[in-house]
C-alpha cells in the first residue's frame, strides 16, 4: 500500500501473534503444573490437621501449662515469613500478597524471611531487615528445608528475638480464586472454649504433656510452612493460568480488530489505484 499503513498494521499483527503464542504456551505450562500442585495441597493438609489437633489437645487437657511456645515475648519485633512467587506474569498474585504483608508490617517493627525471588526483591527494595536469603527460591524449598527454617525460627523465638511469628501466604481456593492469608505461628494459644479442662479420656504423654508439646511445636511449624508452600505454589500456577488465558484472549481480539483495519486499508488502496487508472485512461 502506498501510504505504508498496511505494512504498519501487518507488523503489529505479527508482533501480537508472537505474544499470543507465548501467553498460550505459558498458560498450558501453568495448567499442566496445577494438577501436581493441587495433589501436594491435598496430601499436606491431613498432616497439618493432625499436628494441630494434637497440640491443642495437649494444651487444653493441662491445667498448669507453662510451655514457652504459648507465652508472649517481651520483644517488640515481629517475624514475617512471606511466601511469594519466583516469577511474575501471574496477575495480581505477588502484588496482593505484598499488600497483605505491608498491612501487618505497618503495625510494628519487623524482620522478614522472604521465600520466593519476587518476595526477596520486594523487601530488598524496602530496605527491610532480612533474616536469611538462603531460602529465596520457593521452587527449591523441600520438606527438609522447611524443618531447617522451623528449627531456626523456634530457637530465635525462645531467645526472645521476636514478639511473634506470622506466616503470610496465598490460599488456594479454586482456579479462579486465590486469597492472601496470614497465620500467627507463635506463640500458640489454647482454645478458650475448652482450655484447661480435664476429662476422663485424657491421653497420658511421657515424659509429660508439656515436654511432648515442646518437641512437637517445631514439627508443627515445619508442617504448617510446607502446607502454606503447597497452597502458594498451587495459587501461583492458577493465577498465572488465568492471567495468560486472559492475555491470549485479549491478543486474539486485537488481531481480529487489526485484520479488519488491514482489509479496509487494502480495499481503500485498491479503490484508489482503480480510480487513478480510470482517470489516466480518460485523458
Amino acid at each position: 500500500m502506498a501510504d505504508g499503513k498496511g505494512l504498519e498494521i501487518k507488523t503489529r499483527m505479527h508482533s501480537i501473534e508472537g505474544t499470543r503464542k507465548i501467553t498460550k504456551a505459558m498458560g498450558l505450562v501453568a495448567s499442566s503444573k496445577i494438577a501436581r500442585a493441587k495433589e501436594r495441597v491435598e496430601r499436606s493438609r491431613p498432616y497439618f490437621q493432625i499436628m494441630y489437633d494434637t497440640l491443642h489437645a495437649i494444651a487444653d487437657s493441662n491445667t498448669d501449662f507453662g510451655s514457652p511456645y504459648v507465652k508472649e515475648n517481651t520483644a517488640e519485633t515481629v517475624c514475617l515469613i512471606v511466601l511469594g512467587g519466583d516469577r511474575g506474569l501471574a496477575g495480581g498474585y505477588n502484588g496482593n500478597l505484598f499488600k497483605k504483608a505491608e498491612e501487618i508490617s505497618a503495625k510494628s517493627d519487623y524482620m522478614v524471611l522472604p521465600i520466593g525471588k519476587k518476595c526477596l526483591d520486594f523487601f530488598e527494595r524496602k530496605n527491610a531487615e532480612i533474616i536469611s536469603r538462603e531460602y529465596a527460591v520457593a521452587a527449591d524449598l523441600t520438606v527438609g528445608r522447611c524443618f531447617e527454617i522451623s528449627r531456626t525460627l523456634c530457637d530465635l523465638f525462645l531467645r526472645n528475638e521476636f514478639h511473634k511469628i506470622v506466616l503470610v501466604y496465598t490460599n488456594f481456593v479454586s482456579m479462579l480464586e486465590q486469597t492472601p492469608a496470614d497465620i500467627q505461628v507463635l506463640p500458640l494459644m489454647a482454645n478458650s472454649d475448652v482450655a484447661k479442662k480435664e476429662t476422663s479420656h485424657s491421653i497420658l504423654y511421657e515424659p509429660s504433656g508439656e515436654a511432648v508439646f515442646d518437641a512437637i511445636v517445631p514439627e508443627y511449624m515445619a508442617g504448617l510452612l510446607y502446607g502454606a508452600l503447597c497452597e502458594s505454589l498451587a495459587a501461583e500456577q492458577a493465577a498465572r493460568h488465568t492471567a495468560m488465558d486472559s492475555a491470549s484472549k485479549n491478543a486474539e481480539e486485537m488481531l481480529d480488530t487489526l485484520v479488519l483495519q488491514y482489509n479496509r486499508a487494502r480495499q481503500g488502496s485498491i479503490t484508489q489505484e482503480i480510480t487513478e487508472i480510470i482517470a489516466g485512461s480518460g485523458e
